[in-house]
């Protein structure tokens, strides 16, 4: 019997039933299949080994492709988990996934425990087990026999795991000297793995859960060739030393504070400033938009999130409820604006006529996230959304989803955020009950994303299960200066939220009408876009965003009261800055103006005090010699004219 496999490009070959998708690759090439790790088969990542049975689609999955990758790092998972099987024997594993950069595997050492300088011996046997080249070897097994083999190995996490899958869809892998409860995929073989690094140590609750046993978690990641991991090392450097946390603490933007609590920063002056300039600027472009700013409390009646449905969602996960001495009420930490903003459009009566209004807020919002996945500014209880929420005809939804589409691309133009794909979140195609509202709405707000994005000609890629619960999103997945991506604007569609608050306007055939709702958050939300802003310039903002435009550098004190007169204009003129009239030598100044990322040094003596001018010096760029204060104020507007275009 023949079969038909579609390839990529298009293109069609006929095979004979049963010929693995390895032995399409060798048929093709062999140095393509010395490269494969895995297959996509029609939709499905699967094994290079697997039996292809029927017409199909086929994608031959290398190193290039971030499924191939992701394969390589599950598969490496096992291999680290042989490899401490090896060294500490009777431990007990729970789980071992890939991840975006690597894998990690959580274990419980029993009685063993594991330090940093214990990775390097792990390491050195991982690369030993690796040039074994051993097969990995799926199995199917029943779940009588695999509940058998995890008690004998008495693993409570492994026999846990076991208890949630049905009988018939249990597969073992095994590799050299181990055998491990996984689905797949898998790479051919171990030999693939050529260079190695462990990376960190963690403590990590077993699944998820505070109330569980905190167990280790050791995180690595493996290349095909040593060159490949040396780079990634010099990255990692260099993510150091963009660390925001880092940056926020030398250039004093935000602190954090045990006594005020995990998760909720401080904004210091600088920091606060730079929020400011970030909120007036989005400000701005939303004024010319016809937005409407507006203010909601920072709590809720409970009866507010039951009617949105946030309630059912994350009310167990919420902060706990605030209670007053009315024993009727109780209000909650508001988790999102929207439902606070559908109250505002119900608060008069709504003509078409008034159609789209435009909603927007600085809205600060509280989610109770567990202190192990909080991480400086980009994992925080409590952060502001940019939000707006436009209330719009069906009629007007796909022209409003472009103007914002448009919105967000003069955002990310504007900050230099120049390589980006856009997401469209959809529903999981199996798993609905994760969500609210019918099928016909869905299907309405999921092709109006399709049709937008599609005529805004933004690439794209198509994610399931990645929608909110009430609506499908676009969201814009943005890649910083080392290439990591971050998950930032997002615009989403919703038919749900305006049925579940009976949100209604009169049309022109003077009946009432459901209007659609469109959430957008360009930024998504200011701790993290800061915290992705810092990282992406390395704390070198753009000029109009720069917490100091200028700083005067007298050559002595003697130039001091010159100095004051410098900065005095340049304020008057709006433009940011300050004087260094410490008792040091210039030379100092300079490289302390430097590492606080100033973009301008005004260097002020005899000849410019004489003169009326200063000295110019543009961090990072050019020497502009003696220039007057007029001619530095108008090049300064210039730049900023010319960053904001």
């Amino acid at each position: 019997m023949s079969i038909k496999i579609t390839f990529p490009d298009g293109n069609i070959r006929t095979f004979d039933a049963g010929t693995t998708a390895m032995q399409v690759a060798q048929s093709i090439s062999e140095g393509l299949a010395r490269n494969v790790l895995a297959a996509r088969i029609d939709d499905q990542i699967k094994d290079a080994s697997t039996a292809l049975t029927q017409d199909c689609t086929l994608q031959l999955l290398t190193w290039s492709d971030e499924e191939g990758k992701s394969t390589m790092w599950h598969s490496s998972a096992h291999l680290m988990a042989e490899a401490l099987e090896f060294f500490y024997p009777g431990i007990k594993l729970a789980i071992g996934p890939p991840v975006a950069n690597g894998f990690y595997y959580d274990v419980d050492l029993m009685e063993y425990s594991i330090s940093e300088k214990d990775l390097e011996k792990i390491e050195q046997k991982i690369k030993e087990l690796a040039k074994l080249k051993n097969p990995f070897i799926r199995q199917e097994i029943s779940k009588a026999a695999a509940i058998s083999y995890f008690e004998e190995k008495q693993d409570p996490y492994k026999l846990e795991l076991l208890a949630d899958l049905p009988d018939g869809s249990i597969t073992f892998y095994t590799q050299g000297n181990f055998t491990d409860l996984c689905r797949g995929p898998h790479i051919p073989d171990t030999g693939f793995v050529k260079a190695v690094k462990l990376t960190a140590i963690a403590g990590a609750y077993w699944r998820g859960d505070e109330k569980n046993k905190q167990l280790t978690r050791i995180y690595g990641i493996t290349f095909p060739k040593q060159a490949e991991l040396n780079e990634y090392l010099e990255r990692v450097e260099e993510a150091k030393r963009r660390d925001h946390r880092k940056l926020g603490k030398e250039l004093e933007l935000f602190t954090f504070s045990q006594k005020v609590g995990q998760g909720l920063p401080l904004w210091l002056p600088k920091g606060a400033a730079l929020r400011e300039r970030l909120e007036n600027f989005l400000k701005k472009v939303q004024r010319k938009a016809g937005y409407q700013q507006v203010i909601t409390p920072h709590i809720g009646n409970k009866e507010l999130y039951v009617t949105s449905g946030h309630y059912e969602k994350y009310g167990a996960d919420s902060f706990q409820p605030i209670r007053t001495p009315d024993p009727n009420e109780e209000f909650y930490l508001k988790p999102m604006n929207c439902p606070h903003h559908c109250e505002i459009f119900k608060s008069k009566p709504r003509s078409y006529k008034d159609l789209p209004t435009r909603f927007a807020e600085f809205g600060t919002v509280y989610r109770y996230e567990q202190s192990g996945e909080l991480h400086g500014l980009t994992r925080v209880r409590s952060f502001t959304q940019d939000d707006a929420h436009i209330f719009c005809t069906q009629e007007q939804v796909k022209e409003e989803f472009k103007n914002v589409i448009d919105i967000v691309l003069y955002v990310l133009k504007t900050l230099k955020f120049e390589n980006f794909k856009a997401q469209i979140s959809l529903r999981d195609k199996d798993n609905r009950a994760k969500y609210i509202g019918s099928d016909e709405n869905w299907q309405k707000a999921e092709q109006a994303i399709i049709d937008a994005a599609s005529e805004k000609e933004l690439p794209t890629v198509v994610e399931y299960g990645e929608a909110a619960f009430y609506g499908p999103k676009l969201d814009f997945m943005v890649q910083d200066a080392l290439g990591r991506e971050w998950q930032l604007g997002t615009i989403q569609v919703d038919y749900n939220l305006p049925e579940r608050f009976e949100l209604e306007y009169i049309g022109a055939d003077n009946q009432k009408h459901r209007p659609v709702m469109i959430h957008r958050a360009p930024f998504g939300s200011m701790e993290r876009f800061v915290a992705v802003l810092l990282e992406h310039c390395a704390g070198d903002f753009p000029l109009w965003l720069s917490t100091e435009q200028f700083i005067v550098l007298p050559i002595s004190d003697k130039y001091n009261e010159y100095a004051e007169k410098v900065s005095e204009f340049l304020n008057n003129s709006d433009i940011r800055g300050l004087i260094d009239d410490r008792n040091e030598k210039i030379g100092k100044k300079i490289r302390d103006a430097e590492l606080n990322k100033v973009p301008f040094m005004l260097i002020v003596g005899e000849k410019e005090a004489e003169s009326d001018t200063i000295s110019v010096r543009q961090r990072g760029v050019a020497d502009h010699g003696s220039m007057d204060l007029n001619k530095f104020a108008d090049l300064i507007q210039e730049l900023i004219s010319a960053e904001l275009a």
